[in-house]
């Protein structure tokens, strides 16, 4: 029987090579991989978990739980990925809208989700860090020689939900076709091969960590370090043996705060990879002066895997995210009206390709509201695509800010503020204004011993931007609440400084 994904998994794999590297621990051979995927398979399979079933995981980062993936993968089962963050009260939501029948948690969490789980019917067993656990107990008294279940290229292999900024977290219906589809896509845009070696510090319920990373190096039979989350110090020191690093624009800055990194430890470095959030063009500067090498910007989404890159060879670009792949088109147009724009017009970032989700699991309205009747998905995303052909992500649709009846890019506003010598960082957010509607207010980290004040840098504004689009108040603040992804969490400071012009 035919698998769609994981018979390119399969074909991919080289018996004896390495596939995960624990650093300090044991190394994973692809045999070794396929062995307890096809435990973990038919131990599922003895509890009753069929083809179509979701499966829910929220474990601490681990081998066994990368191969769980590759189990799921492999039995027809669904994988839901839930962020380790989220409380009882979120995974009853999601558990309620998944109807998981399985829910892999941690040994501590078991009892606590347990009392939401049950009554939907699905079953909880265990899976902790260091690779012990019920789930793994059952598996170890089964065959490795487990029958991969068949599934095509439009059966779901995943459900991954969005972060709920806006309403209800919605699933988003991933395909066996388009996770297959966009990995060998990045596979061969980015060149990687079984030769190259991935240091893997990111979470593996998010599509950057699981899909890109993950599915990318199986694709390639190439390996992984695997770190259980990111710490500078131990990145540096595993360059000398790695190629590839992917990471989140966080990754890039806490790197240059280490005095070791300097062209002499990336020398073993083929190509750094940065996603998920937008990408300072200051970080970009600094990091190819320190190093030598250009970080590689893409743009993707939950819903539609990886869409655009900063090419491989040619000028990476700072403030941009490249080209569409091979097989993605992406065009702008105006939101109000949904005809394409000239090149250097702001607009709706619309995408099509084999890469774009399903849809929403159990919500057919939304789905279909976010496609337009030719195809594309309507990413929800502003942004622009200059003169030779680079994609510019201007900011997200409801982060736009109508003020005096005039709209305004934050990235524009945040762009002048983050040159000003001092500012290490801001975020521009509109919050309701009795006059304007909404007044242009932004939110500033300074840098150590920065001695910045709130007239200094509407000062440095007045000739940089037009009158409308300068700040109605500058708030300092330490830091800026991020998502697990690194995002700035716009939504939040929304809610904190809503009253300011009260």
């Amino acid at each position: 029987m035919s698998n769609h994904l994981f018979d390119a998994i399969r074909a991919a794999a080289s018996g004896d090579a390495p596939f995960i590297r624990v650093n300090g621990g044991r190394t994973w051979t692809y045999m070794d991989a396929l062995d307890l995927s096809g435990r973990i398979a038919s131990a599922m399979d003895t509890l009753g978990i069929r083809p179509g079933d979701r499966v829910a995981v929220q474990v601490d980062k681990s081998s066994e739980a990368l191969i769980l993936y590759l189990a799921c993968l492999r039995s027809g089962a669904v994988y839901l990925p839930l962020n380790t963050a989220y409380t009882l009260a979120e995974l009853d939501y999601f558990i309620g809208d998944a109807e998981p029948r399985l829910v892999v948690v941690s040994s501590s969490a078991r009892e606590g989700v347990s009392t939401i789980a049950e009554p939907h019917g699905a079953i909880v067993e265990t899976l902790d860090a260091d690779g012990t656990g019920s789930l793994l107990d059952l598996a170890r008294d089964e065959q490795a020689d487990f029958v991969d279940a068949s599934r095509t290229a439009d059966d779901l292999a995943a459900i991954l939900y969005t972060s709920g900024t806006t309403g209800r977290s919605k699933g988003a219906m991933l395909t066996h076709g388009n996770l297959l589809s966009n990995a060998l896509t990045l596979r061969n845009y980015w060149r990687v091969t079984a030769d190259d070696r991935l240091i893997h510090a990111l979470p593996i319920f998010h599509t950057h960590g699981l899909f890109v990373a993950t599915n990318v190096t199986l694709l390639a039979g190439a390996s992984m370090f695997l770190l259980p989350k990111f710490d500078p110090d131990e990145v540096v020191s595993l360059m000398a043996q790695a190629t590839l690093l992917m990471g989140v624009p966080t990754f890039y800055v806490r790197l240059l705060q280490s005095p070791r990194l300097d062209r002499q430890a990336v020398a073993n470095m083929r190509l750094f990879i940065s996603g998920s959030a937008p990408l300072l063009a200051e970080t970009h500067v600094e990091f190819r002066k320190r190093t030598g090498l250009a970080i590689l910007e893409r743009y993707g989404m939950t819903e539609t895997n990886m869409n655009t890159s900063n090419p491989y060879d040619g000028d990476r670009i700072a403030g941009t995210v490249g080209f569409p792949l091979p097989g993605v088109t992406v065009r702008v147009t105006d939101p109000a009206t949904g005809t394409e724009v000239a090149p250097e017009e702001t607009g709706m970032i619309e995408i099509k390709g084999p890469n774009v989700f399903k849809g929403y699991w159990r919500m057919a309205e939304k789905t279909a509201a976010e496609f337009t009747a030719d195809g594309y998905f309507i990413s929800g995303d502003l942004g622009k695509i200059d003169g030779q052909g680079y994609v510019h992500i201007v900011g997200r649709s409801k982060d736009l800010v109508i003020s005096g009846g005039y709209n305004i890019y934050p990235k524009e506003v945040e762009g002048e503020i983050d040159q000003l010598e001092g500012v290490a960082e801001s975020a521009v957010i509109g919050v309701p204004h009795p006059d304007f509607g909404e007044g242009v207010t932004a939110i500033v980290v300074c840098k150590p011993d920065a001695t910045l004040d709130e007239k200094a840098i509407l000062g440095a504004l007045q000739d940089r931007l037009a009158r409308y689009k300068q700040p109605k108040r500058i708030i300092f603040t330490e830091d800026l609440p991020r998502n697990t992804m690194g995002k700035v969490q716009k939504n939040v400071l929304r809610q904190k400084y809503a009253d300011l012009y009260t």
